[in-house]
């Protein structure tokens, strides 16, 4: 299953392909910090790109906006619009919790929706531009704390729904614009039933094996009903393969099954940036991948991801930069081959284009 993992997400393999590319074989990397996202694609691809992404979102090939379980992503544009109606259909801001935390009604995050998109058509705004024009809009005033949050809390249901997504930063400022604008080609949000395919047979493509329920996790850590999510795997009969893969049971597509059994490792050592898909995919809690007495070493506190020390494809350990020096802490005192570490190293700094970077 690792080996598998390794070479279909461009680890083991970094690929000669482009950025959107790698993007869409991880179901989107994540941009909460841009940095990360950079990385992310850099260390999978065998050119220097380490400002492919950014250039991507600027082209409109990739879009920025809260997705998988409400976090930043950079995404192709047809896997962008599959989560969000996967997610939007889970309708997460009408739970009472939802509305007593965050101060909108459902009625209120229906008129958002309109009047966001009457703003945004044809326009790049900043956050304070939007916030200000909503504000100017009957019925909304008392919602400026919460448009105007970091964190988007309330902006999050408009991108579920299509309202709006993330434009080009004017200088360190945010923008915002309507996602037909930003995107050649944008088709709008599709029904969920029609996402749901294209968008479980993505994420099944990179860390499959997996469960409806890891698939949920993933997407939206557990709002999506469980009847809903059985039947959404269901529909979909034999394109997806059951598989056994040392008494772990999950799904794969079915014409992937093959290159998994014939999938071998070889003793490998990797080195994957923060916030990385290969742990974000499957999630922290897999004991398998990641030993729970070591999870808080890479899940840490206020949400930070870890970079990442992988041995024949489960995380070994954790690394971090120091000035131009990569130190490596692995699990249990592990040691580390240093001929190993010396090339991951190597390898780190031509993707990233650092090439002063060294073993610390």
């Amino acid at each position: 299953m690792f080996a598998w993992r390794l070479g279909r997400q461009f680890v083991a393999a970094p690929t000669v392909g482009s950025v959107e590319d790698i993007a869409g074989r991880l179901v989107g990397v994540q941009a909460q910090v841009a940095a990360a996202a950079e990385t992310a694609v850099a260390v999978r691809s065998r050119e220097c790109r380490p400002a492919g992404v950014s250039a991507a979102l600027v082209r409109g090939t990739l879009v920025k906006t809260w997705a998988m379980r409400g976090t930043l992503h950079a995404m192709v544009p047809e896997q962008a619009a599959s989560a969000l109606s996967l997610i939007g259909s889970a309708r997460t801001w009408e739970k009472p919790s939802w509305q007593k935390t965050f101060g909108a009604t459902p009625e209120q995050v229906g008129a958002l929706v309109e009047v966001v998109s009457g703003v945004l058509a044809g326009q790049v705004l900043t956050r304070d531009e939007l916030v200000e024009a909503v504000l100017a809009e009957p019925g909304f005033a008392h919602l400026g704390e919460q448009l105007r949050s970091g964190w988007g809390v309330v902006l999050k249901p408009l991108a579920w729904q299509g309202a709006l997504c993330h434009g080009p930063p004017r200088g360190s400022k945010v923008t915002f614009t309507a996602p037909a604008d930003l995107m050649p080609g944008w088709q709008g949000i599709p029904d969920p039933d029609i996402a749901a395919p294209l968008l479980i047979s993505a994420y099944l493509g990179a860390y499959g094996p997996a469960t409806p329920v890891a698939f949920d996790t993933w997407l939206s850590r557990g709002s999506v009903r469980k009847p809903v999510l059985r039947g959404w795997f269901a529909a979909m009969g034999d394109a997806l393969t059951e598989v056994d893969v040392e008494g772990r049971v999950g799904w794969m597509p079915s014409e992937l099954v093959d290159d998994l059994a014939a999938a071998t490792l070889d003793g490998g050592l990797h080195l994957l940036g923060p916030f990385d898909q290969y742990v974000l995919g499957p999630g922290t809690a897999d004991t398998v991948l990641l030993p729970a007495e070591h999870r808080s070493k890479v899940s840490r506190t206020a949400g930070w991801i870890s970079p990442l020390v992988l041995v024949d494809g489960r995380i070994a350990g954790t690394w971090e930069q120091v000035g131009d020096e990569v130190v490596v802490s692995m699990f249990d005192g592990r040691s580390v081959p240093k001929r190993a570490l010396a090339a991951a190293v190597k390898r780190l700094a031509e993707s990233v284009g650092s090439p002063g970077l060294r073993v610390g």
